[in-house]
């Protein structure tokens, strides 16, 4: 990574012909005699999981009263939705109404 030596901004690649150039964007272009590698990296994308009636059947319960209906009974399962070193965040659904809430 090279820096601009008039204003100080990163330099990105920029080619003419066959020359790779460096550019800034007040003007400034620097000739580099390596090869310019770039490189990307793209975070992986999360997987849905779809809960419908068929799967709810094979969900854990447990006895805990629905705040909504107030049925004593309810499906769980937690889930990390903060960093790694907080805990899981457990999810509650009522059997009888299908009402969801959450437990930090």
């Amino acid at each position: 990574m090279l820096f601009c030596p008039d204003c100080g901004s990163i330099m990105s690649p920029k080619e003419e012909g066959k020359k790779t150039l460096l550019g800034c964007a007040c003007g400034y272009s620097h000739v580099e005699k390596e090869d310019i590698l770039m490189r990307e990296s793209v975070r992986t994308v999360k997987k849905l999981e779809i809960v419908d009636d068929k799967s709810k059947k094979g969900m854990p319960k447990t006895q805990l009263e629905c705040p909504k209906c107030e049925h004593k009974e309810a499906y769980y399962w937690s889930q990390q939705t903060r960093a790694s070193d907080e805990p899981e965040t457990q999810f509650f659904e009522c059997v009888k109404c299908s009402y969801r809430w959450r437990k930090y």
